[in-house]
């Protein structure tokens, strides 16, 4: 035991005595180091820093049901489920292109339209720049660098404009759709219930009445004295024996449709609302605005860093030297 406290104990005066007669080159290589990163740190462009915070809205559409869902109302805040639902499209490459292209990305970053490789340079470029993160809220934060900050303010909040543009198209994509199906079947209800209506009119021009008042006809004939009013009662008698069974069962068939439309209204209100309603799907908490102080780089941190780097990595490298030149002998 007092063996490995003695070996312990000199192999750390060795250590430091090593330190210190190597201090100068130490010192030497560190203070390079230091000067290097300072100079390098200069050379980087100041990135500013702007952010903008929105939360999403809890539903997307108007309810033409009698049963609404108290947790769907238009005015409340959406939970987890709609803050990731909405970083999906935050993160999506319909934000991604419309940004490009509006504030001209490719020519900002100085990547070439001839570049075999600018689709992943403008993709790296776009990541390490554009940030969007659901924050212990609920709500989305949207950071965006630039060595422009007005620039950075102004495609946040083009961003947040974008929201409602981009998720009304991606409704649309399928609502529309529906919404014809719905056209289409609501106006082949309608042409048959005219078409239903057209025959009835047929008839009744005929002298065909309604089964309720048919019966009538009879009394009236037997009551009747006027020899040319019981002629065209007997006619609408006859008539009415021969098409009155047609009638009622076209009453019949325009009483149905009349209430299988007014049934289906609900649906082709709601699909109709649904395809061209255009809806604001978040609530701004915080807008951004122009920063007028740099987010990157942190110089006095690289500095820092970089000399505290180059000292352990002086200390090491001179220690392996100093063993090779042990070995070598």
């Amino acid at each position: 035991m007092a063996n490995d406290s003695s070996n312990l104990s000199s192999q750390s005066d060795s250590l430091f005595r090593f330190l210190w007669d190597k201090r100068k080159a130490i010192f030497l290589i560190s203070l390079m180091v230091a000067i290097a990163s300072t100079i390098v740190s200069l050379l980087i462009k100041p990135l500013f820093l702007s952010t903008a915070i929105v939360f999403p809205a809890a539903t997307s559409s108007v309810s033409f049901s009698d049963q609404r869902n108290a947790k769907s109302a238009a005015m409340d805040f959406g939970e987890e489920e709609q803050s990731e639902q909405l970083v999906q499209i935050l993160q999506s490459s319909r934000i991604r292109d419309k940004i490009v292209s509006e504030f001209k990305l490719l020519k900002h970053y100085d990547i070439s339209e001839n570049d075999v490789n600018k689709h992943f340079k403008l993709s790296q470029a776009y990541d390490g720049h554009f940030a969007f993160t659901r924050t212990r809220y609920g709500s989305i934060r949207i950071d965006v660098l630039d060595e422009d900050p007005k620039l950075a303010a102004a495609m946040a909040n083009k961003i947040v404009d974008l929201i409602d543009t981009v998720k009304n198209d991606m409704i649309a994509e399928r609502t529309i759709p529906a919404f014809e199906v719905n056209l289409r079947k609501k106006q082949q209800m309608e042409r048959e219930r005219d078409s239903i209506l057209t025959r009835l009119d047929s008839l009744a021009n005929l002298g065909v009445i309604a089964l309720e008042v048919r019966s009538n006809l009879f009394q009236a004939y037997v009551d009747s004295k006027n020899p040319a009013d019981r002629e065209e009662l007997k006619r609408k008698i006859e008539v009415n024996m021969k098409f009155g069974a047609m009638y009622d069962g076209l009453e019949y068939m325009r009483n149905e449709k009349i209430v299988k439309l007014e049934d289906f209204r609900i649906s082709y209100e709601q699909a109709e609302s649904d395809a061209n309603a255009k809806f604001n799907h978040k609530f701004v908490v915080e807008k951004a605005v122009v920063a007028d102080k740099k987010e990157k780089p942190k110089r006095l941190i690289i500095v820092l860093v970089s000399t505290m780097a180059g000292f352990l990595f002086s200390i090491f490298g001179l220690l392996l030297y100093d063993r090779y030149k042990a070995f070598a002998k």
